[in-house]
């Protein structure tokens, strides 16, 4: 018993070590959203802080300065966000909800940085009362709601209450002439003058513009024609104060002398007419030393270009019109000006389109483009995959970097970026981060993610490598030319339209030392690619591999192979197409591996895989997975409903059978047997085993026939052994979708005849897991259990050298299980059943090293995970002990989990939606996260309005002032009803409930102390016998004063 106790003790004692580095390894935290804000809604800039905010339909708000700046929160409700105000040099922000409710938001400091803070908020109630625009004035004041009834309301943005100041549609209308007066419809746009503060240019939906004075509350002026078109959309005054313009729904718009209202300066100018156009929603009129600026969004004829987004901006003889892919939600222009200044002078017209944001130099010539240092359109075309590569070296890094800015440098401007406020306060990056996206279009963008801003530095296109069947469209296209007018120009880089599906990259693989990429498509292509830092021409050498050539009957009944160019391809400085390797039948390419020091890739699809020399340019090995019952050959499942129906009813009948009986399942089962080659069931039952423990759920094996089993889902390189006494060679381990591992053993030949001699490829392991589940990862461990290094980092000293004086193991991780064997024996050392034990699946896997946050030499090994409900897992290896578990997303987001990546330090990233990558950590290490802050000038901020004073209550004594509370209970709100007098006495209530608590606690803690020193312990606990909370309570009010009582009574009475 003292031996139990003992060990007891020391497990506990182990246990809360182990919980403390827990502590010190793992956490989970969302740290940054990289890319650009899906679906926003919402834009404003603030001038004098230099930041831009952005509102989403969501209910998002996110707020940018700098690089590396940026605050994030998020409204209570999800309601899509109409309209930001920024009150400028304040760090505070309205914002206007589709519910019809405004919030004001504060960017203040806590835990020594900057974050965005809701503080007040106010709802307009009624249906007339439905806000259709705001305007902002000058003095800050107070913000301008127009409504759809037709009133206008003045909120005081310091109380953010409304003030009794209403302007009343009915006064405004008082001088309008009778057309008008009938109903001018909402409020569509409010205008300050840009002089005088207290004069408002309102403008009402059916045409009627009337200049107010605020100040007199007096109509000035209103401005009505008969040749004004009827329905107005959007104001704006000229520098001066005496013009302006109105924009209307038929895509014209007139010049108004503000003196003069009989009539417009000049005739309504419809820009792209005579026929008819859409409305023009937005329009600016600013002016410059020279010629003004005009700037409107929308305009555009209806029956020719009704389709297009698009924002006009003229300046004397120059008419540009730029040309979005996605819709133009809001545009405003930036200027070093402010209202004492004499002109606008524009520098940077700032459009905010659904897809992306662009900005557009307006004091270059040509007006250029900005390059983004961060909100990027992470999804200029569909993202097919990613890949993470840490800690790149300098060699490579500033190669890519090169080769971008020469590829950007003509298409954008050399200024800096114009929104530059706030400070960082992180520290610069140890290690240079890369991210590659690969897309539909066959387009590789590469991106820093060292820092919290995403910035694209260089984008490598494929489809220059191949004849695509719109090349002959695009040609005529370009003969036929479109027209001059309207002078459309193409700005942006979202594009969804790929010119091929076929193009799309599946696959990524990149070894940063030598500086080899290799990209592997949908249609059965895998380009070999190396870093150039001069242009070149080059001829693309194709080699073919058969995969299913031993299969006599097999038709492939899916799309085409690519056709690579016959001629040579002049491409650009960076990473340059060196050989081409074409699949056959062009399945999409499902594994890759790259082994850069012997040189050989591996290539998996959902027909088997191969491996190629690309040394020699010769195919090493094909080996085909497919079975006689995979009859689809498209690399995609079966679409018959009935047969899938069928399958499922007959599946569900077995299963109930199976419950129902309850028989012990045979201990002999079936093996897959394979000629000349060791075949090992590495889930086959154990003497005296159960198939299924009582707490675990029973999972059925899967049919072979099942949704591609021969798809290959893994393929890995390692330099392990596999025979007993010899020595360590390379190998190539191979996991498919039923569950079954090939292991091939590769001869190399001599270094000095590396050239000369081939590599030679034998089977020498070939294993079937018992449930035929997916298998998703494999990893080889050295004797310390640590993964196999590459080799490449090996010799460059970035990794230390395996341990090859003990037993390796290797990890395989499939949908359902994980389990650790031993090499070259096979033989089971640990295992983890998730499905049977949690009822989740494995989708994607990674292996990572995590270190201690305080001591950097501590680190341990384990399998990070995330499953099908959105979990993330983190398992020791070679134990398979669950550390920690973190529910990351809905288990509905399934773009999001197949799309999660891990890294080797311990991060992940995902798509968060099609346009933004959520990067979190599960390291209590490693974090990229934005550190900033925002330093407000003195006395920024108004001061805050005093709280209303309340009344002083004199207390004469302890008693009388107890007295006052409860017979005092409301003095604002006076009821007859005896249950709200009786409503203050709650909380002397809970009070006595607190007391009576310490009360027991105390005589409990007493009996306890007694226990441990008196050995009468037992007998005064029999004579006290049980306490209980009422007992106490009686106890308390019985030594309460008969002042207290006899004050209260006539309290009671009255």
């Amino acid at each position: 018993m003292l031996k139990f106790a003992k060990g007891r003790f020391k497990r506990g004692a182990t246990d809360a070590a182990r919980e403390k580095l827990k502590q010190e390894l793992f956490t989970f935290k969302k740290t940054v959203e990289h890319g650009f804000p899906h679906r926003p809604s919402a834009v404003a800039f603030d001038p004098v802080l230099k930041l831009l905010a952005i509102g989403t339909r969501s209910g998002l708000i996110k707020i940018y300065g700098q690089p590396g700046v940026e605050f994030s929160a998020r409204h209570s409700v999800e309601s899509q966000i109409i309209r930001l105000f920024f009150l400028p040099n304040e760090g505070r922000l309205i914002s206007l909800l589709d519910d019809n409710s405004l919030h004001l938001w504060e960017v203040n400091i806590k835990d020594g940085k900057s974050v965005l803070e809701e503080v007040k908020d106010f709802s307009l109630e009624g249906r007339l009362k439905k806000i259709s625009v705001c305007c902002l004035p000058s003095t800050q004041e107070h913000l301008f709601l127009g409504t759809e009834g037709g009133n206008i309301y003045l909120l005081d943005v310091k109380t953010f209450q409304l003030l009794d100041h209403i302007i009343y549609q009915d006064v405004v209308m008082q001088n309008v002439p009778d057309d008008y007066k009938a109903n001018p419809g909402a409020v569509e746009a409010i205008a300050e003058h840009p002089t005088d503060s207290n004069k408002l240019l309102i403008g009402y939906n059916r045409g009627l513009i009337v200049l107010w004075d605020n100040k007199s509350c007096n109509a000035e002026q209103t401005y009505v024609a008969p040749q004004v078109p009827p329905q107005l959309e959007s104001l704006a005054w000229h520098r001066s104060g005496d013009q302006f313009m109105s924009a209307h729904a038929d895509g014209s718009y007139c010049i108004w002398n503000s003196a003069d209202a009989s009539k417009p300066a000049q005739n309504a100018t419809i820009p792209y007419g005579p026929f008819p156009c859409k409305a023009i929603s937005k329009i600016q009129w600013l002016t410059t030393k020279s010629e003004a600026f005009i700037a409107f969004s929308g305009g555009m004829p209806r029956a020719s270009y009704g389709d297009r987004h698009c924002v006009t901006v003229m300046q004397g003889k120059t008419h540009v019109v730029f040309d979005f892919t996605s819709r133009v939600v809001d545009f405003f222009t930036i200027g070093d000006t402010d209202r004492e200044c004499e002109f606008d002078d524009p520098h940077t017209l700032v459009v905010l389109a659904e897809e992306e944001l662009v900005l557009m130099d307006l004091q270059s010539e040509g007006w250029p483009t900005f390059r983004m240092p961060y909100l990027s359109s992470l999804h200029s075309s569909a993202i097919t995959c990613s890949a993470v590569q840490t800690n790149v070296p300098d060699q490579l890094w500033d190669k890519i970097v090169a080769a971008g800015d020469a590829q950007m440098a003509a298409n954008h401007t050399s200024r800096e970026w114009p929104i530059d406020g706030g400070n960082v306060l992180s520290e610069t990056p140890a290690s240079k981060d890369l991210l590659l996206t690969g897309h539909e279009d066959g387009s590789v963008r590469f991106w820093d993610v060292s820092t919290p801003a995403l910035r694209l530095l260089y984008k490598l296109e494929t489809k220059a490598y191949f004849s695509t069947h719109d090349d002959s469209e695009v040609v005529a296209a370009a003969d036929a030319g479109e027209e001059d007018w309207p002078p459309f120009r193409k700005v942006g880089t979202f594009d969804p339209y790929s010119d091929d599906p076929r193009l799309g990259v599946q696959k990524i693989v990149l070894c940063p030392w030598s500086g080899t990429l290799v990209l592997a498509g949908t249609a059965g292509q895998v380009a070999l690619m190396d870093m150039s830092t001069e242009e070149a021409e080059v001829d693309l050498e194709v080699t073919t591999v058969n995969i299913v050539n031993d299969r006599d009957g097999f038709v492939w009944k899916g799309h085409d192979s690519l056709t690579p160019r016959s001629t040579t391809v002049k491409v650009p400085a960076g990473f340059q197409a060196k050989h081409l390797v074409q699949c056959t039948p062009p399945a999409s390419v499902t594994a890759l591996a790259n082994h850069t020091e012997n040189q050989l890739l591996a290539i998996g699809t959902s027909h088997g895989f191969s491996i190629f020399d690309y040394l020699q340019k010769k195919v090493i090995l094909t080996k085909c997975t497919l079975n006689p019952n995979d009859l689809s050959a498209t690399g995609e499942s079966s679409m018959s409903r009935r047969k899938s129906l069928k399958k499922s009813l007959r599946e569900s009948i077995r299963r109930l059978r199976k419950r129902g009986s309850r028989s012990t399942p045979s201990k002999k089962e079936a093996k897959p047997r394979v000629e000349a080659v060791p075949t090992t069931d590495l889930d086959a039952p154990e003497k005296g085993e159960e198939a299924a423990a009582p707490v675990q759920r029973l999972v059925e094996a899967r049919q072979p026939d099942g949704d591609m089993a021969s798809m290959v889902r893994c393929l890995v390189f390692a330099e392990t052994f596999l025979r007993e006494g010899a020595t360590a060679g390379l190998s190539l381990w191979a996991g498919t979708n039923s569950g079954c591992i090939f292991v091939y053993s590769v001869t190399m030949p001599e270094t000095d005849k590396r050239e000369e001699d081939e590599v030679v490829a034998e089977l020498g392991k070939e294993v079937q897991l018992k449930h035929r589940a997916p298998v998703v990862a494999l990893s080889v461990m050295d004797a310390s259990s640590v993964p196999l290094p590459d080799p490449m980092d090996v010799k460059n000293e970035r990794a230390e050298a395996p341990n090859m004086n003990g037993a390796h193991t290797v990890v395989i991780a499939s949908e359902e299980q994980f389990k650790v064997f031993t090499l070259p024996r096979l033989k089971e050392k640990t295992k983890y059943k998730l499905t049977a034990k949690e009822g989740v699946r494995v989708r994607k896997v990674g292996f990572t090293a995590y270190r201690s946050r305080s001591d950097e030499k501590v680190v341990e090994q384990h399998l990070s995970l995330i499953t099908n409900v959105g979990d993330f897992l983190v398992f020791s290896v070679p134990q398979l002990r669950r550390q920690v578990q973190h529910s990351c997303m809905r288990k509905e987001d399934i773009n999001g989990i197949t799309s999660t990546i891990f890294t080797r330090d311990g991060e992940a990233f995902f798509l968060l939606s099609p346009s933004e990558l959520q990067r979190c950590t599960l390291s209590a290490r490693v974090a990229v996260e934005p550190l900033c802050m925002l330093e407000l000038p003195e006395g920024a901020r108004p001061a805050p309005p005093p709280p209303p004073e309340e009344p002083e209550v004199t207390t004469e004594a302890e008693g009388e002032g107890e007295k006052t509370e409860e017979d005092n209970p409301a003095s604002e709100e006076d009821t007859e009803e005896p249950a709200a007098t009786e409503e203050p006495a709650a909380p002397e209530k809970e009070e006595s409930e607190h007391e009576a608590e310490g009360v027991l606690a105390d005589i409990q803690k007493t009996l306890e102390n007694t226990s441990i020193l008196d050995s009468t312990a037992d007998e005064s606990k029999e004579e006290v016998g049980d306490i209980t909370l009422d007992e106490i309570k009686d106890y308390i009010a019985s030594k309460e004063s008969p002042a207290e009582d006899s004050a209260d009574k006539p309290a009671a009475e009255e």
